[in-house]
């Protein structure tokens, strides 16, 4: 597991190496647990809207990578 950017100092936001298809991510920390699937950018879960924005849009910038 790799940690890729860390928001508000309690989310992670990981990529899990030998995880499942297709490609995805993970939001982690404070009891959350977030899949956001990197092609259609959908996600899974309840999360904080103003999280989101700032999750969404780092994701966006660096889903590439």
């Amino acid at each position: 597991m790799t940690t890729k950017q860390r928001f508000r100092n309690k989310y992670r936001l990981e990529v899990r190496e030998r995880d499942h298809q297709p490609a995805h991510v993970h939001l982690a920390g404070s009891g959350l647990d977030v899949i956001i699937y990197l092609e259609s950018l959908q996600t899974t879960g309840q999360w904080p809207r103003d999280l989101r924005d700032e999750v969404m849009g780092f994701v966006i910038a660096n889903r590439e990578d």
